[in-house]
């Protein structure tokens, strides 16, 4: 969804994120706490300076893990929560925000995987009439375009006013959304482009995305992702809410000023049915690790529906934050400044933001959150970006 980078940059992700079982890194307890081994190999000076130096673009709280062959460290500064002063640890639960995005590209690439989709299936096939209207037609539009970011469907955020200021996030927070209700925004609009023409970020997609997996299961998204990644992977501290406005357990709070609209307000407590399928998943670092490094081992896709999600096409929308940015299938592919890639998928809510990197073998990651605003330029972004390459680079 893009909310506090759209003022900055064209595109971004709503959370974007991403953003991988045999992982090094200690299991979770049922809190979020991550176990506790010896400090010498769950802290490290770098990943310190990297956390630091986004706190001091303007963050309130920064939680990061850094995960390897060796093992797993994590850095944190700044706070949970303002009003407390408790402050940010390193098992605290967030909105990921568009990281939701590539768990629902998993599940339907493993329906693709089972036969019961196909990436050249259109929408209008799988659902009859729901893309129509001022030029939009579904039957133009296949499954790949979709979780491309190639299908040129507007960004129904872009036409979502409770995420435009500090007065209407107020009004609108707890509001329920549908998914047709959201894709009925978008379709109040021309499509951007003609299917597969170029590339562009929309929310839209991934609503859609939830849809056809409920069309085709049976049952919704949010029980899809759980039932076939969140209890496999034993994500103990990630879930995919409905219409429940908390983050249960020890949580980082968020706070933005929405563009300095207002006053800086707490914006912990939202209705994720805004984000749907496009955003809506809540979890921690060590959940996000586990989920990436699985998902680029192999241990969540088949071999052939693994290489259609690594398979990308530009995002040159991404450059400011991303040179040299591509995105495959709810996935994106960054360069590293020591040659090679990552792949990654960020995410964007109010009060939140989510960064991530993995190794293309699953076999490194690392995953931050940072809430508040950050700056007004790009150094936020930039001291981020950073970190993770620095890390994946070391």
């Amino acid at each position: 969804m893009k909310t506090k980078l759209t003022s900055r940059i064209v595109a971004t992700t709503l959370v974007t994120a991403l953003a991988g079982i045999g992982l090094t890194l200690p299991a979770a307890g049922a809190t979020g706490q991550a176990a506790k081994p010896t400090p010498d190999k769950t802290h490290s000076k770098g990943l310190q300076a990297g956390v630091d130096a986004i706190l001091k673009t303007g963050s309130v709280g920064v939680v990061a893990q850094s995960t390897g062959p060796r093992g797993s460290r994590y850095a944190t500064a700044g706070v949970a929560d303002k009003t407390t002063g408790a402050a940010a640890r390193s098992g605290d639960r967030f909105r990921m925000a568009s990281a939701s995005k590539t768990f629902v590209a998993t599940v339907v690439l493993q329906l693709v995987g089972e036969g019961r989709l196909s990436l050249d299936d259109t929408v209008e096939h799988l659902l009859p009439g729901v893309v129509s209207g001022n030029g939009n037609d579904g039957s133009r539009i296949t499954v790949r375009q979709l979780l491309q970011h190639t299908s040129g469907l507007f960004n129904y955020t872009a036409d979502f006013p409770s995420l435009t200021s500090v007065e209407a996030y107020q009004a609108g927070r707890y509001t329920t959304w549908t998914p047709e209700q959201l894709v009925g925004i978008a379709m109040r609009h021309a499509p951007d482009f003609e299917p597969g023409a170029k590339w562009s970020y929309s929310n839209t997609n991934y609503i859609l995305a939830g849809m056809i997996i409920e069309k085709v299961t049976g049952h919704s998204w949010e029980q899809q992702v759980t039932k076939r990644i969140i209890r496999p992977l034993g994500l103990r501290d990630t879930s995919a809410p409905t219409t429940d406005t908390r983050i249960p357990g020890r949580h980082l709070h968020g706070y933005s000023d929405f563009g300095k609209t207002g006053p800086t307000i707490d914006t912990t407590a939202f209705n994720p049915s805004a984000g749907g399928a496009a955003g809506a998943m809540i979890g921690t670092t060590a959940d996000l690790t586990r989920f990436y490094q699985a998902l680029l081992g192999g241990k969540l896709l088949r071999s052939a529906q693994l290489a259609e999600m690594k398979t990308t096409v530009r995002a040159a929308e991404m450059d400011p934050v991303w040179p040299g940015a591509r995105y495959g299938l709810g996935l994106m592919e960054i360069p590293l400044t020591c040659g090679g890639v990552y792949y990654s998928h960020g995410g964007d809510l109010p009060g939140y933001t989510t960064r991530d990197g993995v190794s293309p073998d699953g076999r490194r990651a690392v995953v931050l959150n940072a809430t508040g605003d950050g700056a007004t330029d790009l150094s936020t972004e930039r001291a981020q970006n950073d970190l993770i390459d620095g890390e994946l680079c070391a």
